[in-house]
């Protein structure tokens, strides 16, 4: 049963391969479009139903004007660089939620929800842009795919262990070192990898569609700012530390620009 367990592991892995065409890499991803789109409009749809959306306001209007060029942007660049179509399933989506929280994010497919409460830390359209970039990439670069991919193989490596081992008390080891072993050694790591290349795409895209990528290094100063200091140690976050963030940014701001002059950007917004 392990051996065979472990032979459906690898041969998931081999079978899920699946590059990202802004990294060139290649990706555990096991669920296509056709599963993960109509499970996240379906979801998206129902939240709507459910929170209070924005309509009408300038605010609204901008959080779509901001996405659409944001969008294009990702488009042109994925058209010159070999990848027509890519977007032809995708069916964007931006609604302003009323919701003090201070966040936003992205279903598989472009269905984004901002929430209200970021608003005063984006402060203007350039720092929209730098949040909904952000949010874009990971549609773009299908991270929720591969976390559930790598969610089905971590449950897959608890049941296998489970069968394999059957002492109680070696079973009641096992299960806890791996909850912990596979959380803060693969599925941390694995949602840091995530944001931080939303961060590098998002930050190209917006330099694509004329938004000042410098403005984005400033905008995590004000989400610093705005959290006290208040953070969970870095390895135990599905985040990177604003710090590393805010270094990251400011080190890729020149490069954004200049993939920007590919496609005649030369000022920015």
């Amino acid at each position: 049963m392990k051996k065979l367990s472990l032979t459906f592991l690898v041969f998931l892995a081999v079978m899920a391969c699946k590059t990202n065409p802004f990294t060139g890499k290649s990706t555990l991803n096991f669920y296509d479009n056709s599963q993960m789109f109509p499970m996240a409009f379906s979801q998206y749809d129902q939240f709507l139903e459910e929170n209070k959306v924005v309509k009408g306001t300038s605010e609204a209007q901008m959080i779509t004007r901001v996405g659409q060029r944001i969008a294009s942007a990702a488009e042109r660049w994925l058209d010159a660089n070999g990848y027509p179509g890519y977007l032809k399933d995708y069916q964007w989506e931006y609604n302003l939620v009323e919701d003090e929280t201070v966040n936003a994010w992205c279903m598989p497919g472009g269905k984004i929800v901002f929430y209200t409460g970021i608003l005063p830390i984006a402060q203007n359209e350039t720092g929209i842009a730098v949040v909904m970039g952000h949010e874009v990439a990971h549609a773009l670069a299908d991270h929720g795919a591969q976390r559930m991919s790598a969610s089905t193989i971590q449950q897959i490596g608890a049941v296998a262990g489970n069968v394999a081992i059957k002492d109680d008390q070696t079973r009641g080891l096992f299960n806890q070192a791996y909850g912990v072993g596979s959380q803060i050694g693969v599925m941390l790591p694995f949602s840091r990898n995530h944001e931080t290349e939303a961060d590098k795409i998002g930050l190209q895209i917006m330099a694509i569609a004329g938004y000042n990528p410098d403005e984005a290094a400033k905008l995590w100063q004000r989400m610093k700012a705005e959290s006290g200091g208040q953070a969970p140690p870095e390895f135990l976050s599905t985040h990177p530390s604003n710090d590393t963030r805010i270094n990251n940014l400011t080190q890729w701001a020149p490069a954004a620009k200049q993939e920007a002059r590919k496609f005649g950007v030369t000022s920015f917004k």
